[in-house]
């Protein structure tokens, strides 16, 4: 019997069919719940991440406050310039849609902006070609090249305020200012110290953008306003300032020094007139000038004030009420005091001088028997009344104190030659301020060089007053006046000033290089003095007597200081004391 071969099951269609379907309501169902998720109940989340991801927001700089003179001069100021930019996706819609144009695109665009941007043709067209959807076409542009861009209406063509830092007066005040990057970040001078004052609060504007780059109208707008800096007043006199630098650079010149310093004080008002240095720089290009030239030698180097340190001993010694004006000393052109030898700068025979002849004479011997009526102690304390030794708290950075060391280190010949400026280091401004204690009853007023901020409605509001120290007596202030006066021959010395009788002191000291600093200080009229001026020259290869290198200088510009600041002359002569006896 032959087998039977079983025969092949058909599947149920129907099966198949059901599971499918099952298969395709659930991805219906699943998609569908998805799209209820994101068109309903997610939407806000979606929607906020859209406007986000089209939104931009620009800084608005603000204006920085300007740095003017004391009669409201600019000195530095900002000025609007503007950044042009572009979407380069966009260009290619220019004159798009005008029926009598023959050229159009990029092309067009490019013809058209070049010589608003002083570019050629072929240099243009190169900047607007491209998928860039922003780059920059011209930085720092004026006003009025801005203008002429945006009225070409050229799609994609935008532009950003921005501000630029100028300096009108080139380098007149350049070391007192200093200056800022390219960023305008502040990085030296008044600047720097009154960075915070200056520079204001940016604001922002926010805006939604296109595809293409272009701003949304109905889009989300918002713009915050820039609070532009406060104006910086400071106490110096443009024109005295640009006085001072050229007679300061015509001594270094002149003597062939390595740098000078002028400056011109007030001393009953702390107000610094000038603060002069050379070599100098033009802020508006520091790059040009060496670093060392661009500080302020006036505050920042320091030096040993020589023979105008004799000013402090004779104060101190009157003060303390050890010697007077008419004193008698025998001075030989050296003397051995505990077995160091003080000598005179230039030989002379035996002499027979009062104080005031040994001041005029600037004698080293006579001014150390004169210490030696002090303790070096009360020596030094007086060197510090006189804001030795200390910062004098002068609104720049960089300033350096100077160093007096404390009696106890005077040690060996230091306690002999620290009476006649020897021994202990002083800075420009320093010696100006101490020296001017004399022009001022005997009070030392701190220098500034701040006036204050000016605020909306023109006035200044000042810093504060500045702290005022009284270092010896109205009497011993009016007998140094004379000693001073008498110290120099109105009319014969080349510290002289026409008219006016003149109180100052010269100084010389060698320094550790080998060359020397020399200096003049003093004010006119003598009689009632009002500005303080002082001349300093650094660096000079041979001895020169201040008198002779730093006196002319110090002619000049106290003539020019006194008309400047109206200051008439008194009529009274010069006074002349008993020099010998």
């Amino acid at each position: 019997m032959r087998a039977r071969i079983p025969q092949s099951r058909l599947g149920e269609p129907s099966h198949r069919h059901r599971l499918l379907i099952c298969l395709i309501m659930i991805g219906v169902l699943a998609l569908s719940g998805r799209l209820v998720w994101v068109q309903g109940l997610d939407a806000s989340a979606r929607a906020e991440e859209a406007v986000a991801q089209r939104t931009v927001t620009r800084t608005i700089p603000a204006l920085r406050g300007e740095i003017t003179d004391r009669n409201g001069t600019a000195l530095a100021s900002s000025v609007q310039r503007y950044d042009l930019w572009v979407n380069q996706q966009q260009v290619d819609g220019y004159l798009a849609n005008s029926k009598t144009a023959e050229v159009t695109g990029i092309e067009a665009a490019a013809a058209d902006l070049a010589p608003v941007l002083g570019w050629s043709v072929s240099k243009t067209e190169e900047a607007l070609t491209g998928d860039a959807g922003f780059s920059y076409l011209r930085k720092n542009v004026e006003p009025e090249v801005r203008d002429a861009a945006m009225a070409l209406k050229i799609p994609g063509i935008g532009s950003d305020p921005v501000a630029e830092r100028i300096y009108p007066a080139g380098s007149v005040g350049g070391n007192i200012l200093g200056f800022v990057g390219d960023d305008g970040t502040a990085l030296a001078g008044t600047e720097l110290s009154f960075d915070e004052e200056l520079r204001g609060t940016d604001g922002k504007t926010t805006y939604e953008r296109g595809a293409q780059g272009q701003i949304i109208p109905t889009g989300k707008q918002e713009t915050t306003a820039a609070v532009d800096g406060s104006d910086v007043v400071l106490t110096i006199d443009r024109d005295l300032q640009w006085k001072s630098q050229q007679i300061v650079a015509g001594a270094v010149e002149q003597l062939g020094a390595a740098g000078g310093s002028a400056v011109v004080y007030n001393a009953k008002t702390g107000e610094v007139l000038s603060l002069a240095e050379y070599p100098s720089y033009d802020p508006n290009d520091p790059g040009a000038a060496e670093e060392q030239d661009r500080g302020n030698r006036s505050i920042s180097s320091v030096f040993e004030p020589g023979s105008t340190g004799k000013l402090f001993t004779l104060a101190a010694a009157l003060e303390e009420g050890t010697v007077t004006p008419e004193t008698e000393y025998e001075i030989p052109y050296e003397m051995w005091f505990d077995g160091h030898r003080v000598k005179d700068s230039r030989y002379h025979p035996d002499q027979q001088l009062t104080l005031a002849g040994v001041l005029k004479n600037s004698s080293n011997v006579g001014t150390v028997q004169i210490s030696e009526t002090l303790a070096p102690e009360v020596r030094h304390d007086y060197l510090k009344a006189f804001g030795l030794g200390e910062r004098t708290g002068v609104e720049l950075p960089g300033e350096s104190s100077g160093l007096v060391h404390p009696a106890a280190d005077w040690t060996g010949r230091t306690r002999y030659t620290t009476s006649f400026g020897q021994g202990y280091s002083v800075n420009a401004l320093q010696m100006v301020s101490a020296v001017g204690t004399f022009a001022n009853d005997g009070v030392r007023v701190q220098p500034s060089l701040i006036a204050g901020t000016r605020q909306a409605d023109g006035s200044v509001r000042s810093l504060g007053e500045p702290e005022s120290t009284r270092v010896v007596s109205s009497g011993t202030a009016e007998t140094m006046l004379q000693l001073m006066d008498n110290s120099v021959e109105d009319g014969n010395s080349s510290a002289s000033v026409t008219g006016y009788a003149v109180a100052g002191k010269s100084g010389t000291a060698q320094v550790g290089d080998g060359t020397y600093t020399a200096s003049f200080i003093g004010f006119a009229p003598a009689d009632d003095p009002e500005i303080v001026v002082g001349v300093f020259l650094f660096g000079l290869n041979t001895f020169i007597s201040g008198s002779r290198s730093a006196g002319p200088a110090f002619s000049e510009l106290t003539t020019f200081a006194l008309q400047n600041q109206g200051i008439a002359p008194t009529g009274e002569p010069g006074r002349e004391l008993e020099n010998e006896w």
